[in-house]
């Protein structure tokens, strides 16, 4: 499964993209790592609590609560998210339909109750945000690895974070629109030896001066799964902190008993 709820998303994000003017071509024992990183097994017919917590410059803090799906149709993933707290996100819902097929595009909706209205995010908006988060629309998807290059920052080097070793690898899109996709110039990641999880990544955001950071805070192995139970995300701009969005998964539960009928747009502006 390719895991796209909101945690696990950032895991897929923080390799996607980069206009990174460093690397000028592919490596292969680079490429051979993100294809792990890409192909880990991370379950099927998932359910999670999720806790955003939005913090902005001053400190002050925003709290929403959430319901998460995700369920594998083949190679292709689906994902239905419900914001159940607080009162003016409550029932606010986010579909996505992210498919292995390199030539489709991922198809994304969001229902707002307030409107009674659903908006498909079309490719031009995903690198918007994410209901005020610190993630855009195209870090909620896995992108194709053919339409990157990698390249390590240091090859024959590594780094511990959190004491373990990590490899640190450079990704470059093959396009400018891949790049304008994402929202991000350039994304420096660090991939764990034992695990092949991605557990930090430097983001530099496109036409800005705003360098993004993730970080794997909690990492735990739920029936035989990694899991990134806690994950941060910080913008900066210089040294100084503008947003954080911090990101807790709870009672992470595989292999249930979820139909495809659940992952329509139909179910999402229905509710729980």
């Amino acid at each position: 499964m390719k895991q796209i709820t909101a945690v696990y998303t950032v895991l897929g994000m923080i390799f996607l993209s980069t206009g990174c003017s460093i690397c000028h071509a592919d490596d292969l024992e680079a490429r051979k790592i993100m294809e792990k990183v890409n192909d880990r097994d991370d379950g099927d017919n998932q359910m999670s609590d999720m806790t955003m917590v939005l913090i902005d410059k001053n400190n002050n803090q925003r709290r929403r609560q959430l319901k998460v799906f995700s369920k594998d149709k083949g190679k292709d993933t689906l994902t239905l998210m419900f914001f159940v707290y607080p009162s003016d996100v409550k029932n606010t819902g986010f579909l996505t339909h992210d498919f292995d097929d390199p030539s489709k595009d991922d198809n994304q909706w969001l229902y707002l109750p307030a409107l009674k209205k659903t908006k498909r995010i079309a490719t031009s908006d995903k690198s918007g945000s994410f209901m005020g988060s610190d993630m855009n629309y195209s870090d909620m998807t896995k992108r194709a690895l053919k339409d990157y290059e990698f390249k390590f920052y240091e090859k024959g080097k590594q780094k511990k974070v959190e004491n373990a070793d990590t490899w640190v690898i450079w990704c470059v899109p093959r396009s400018e629109q891949i790049a304008e996709e994402t929202g991000y110039d350039k994304v420096l990641v660090f991939v764990r030896q034992d695990n092949f999880i991605v557990t930090r990544s430097l983001a530099w955001e496109q036409g800005t001066q705003y360098l993004k950071f993730f970080d794997v805070e909690t990492l735990e192995k739920i029936d035989e799964i990694w899991v990134a139970t806690q994950v941060s995300i910080i913008r900066k701009k210089g040294k100084s902190i503008v947003h954080k969005t911090i990101l807790n998964l709870e009672n992470v539960r595989f292999n249930q008993d979820l139909s495809e009928s659940l992952f329509t747009i139909r179910k999402m502006e229905t509710g729980l």
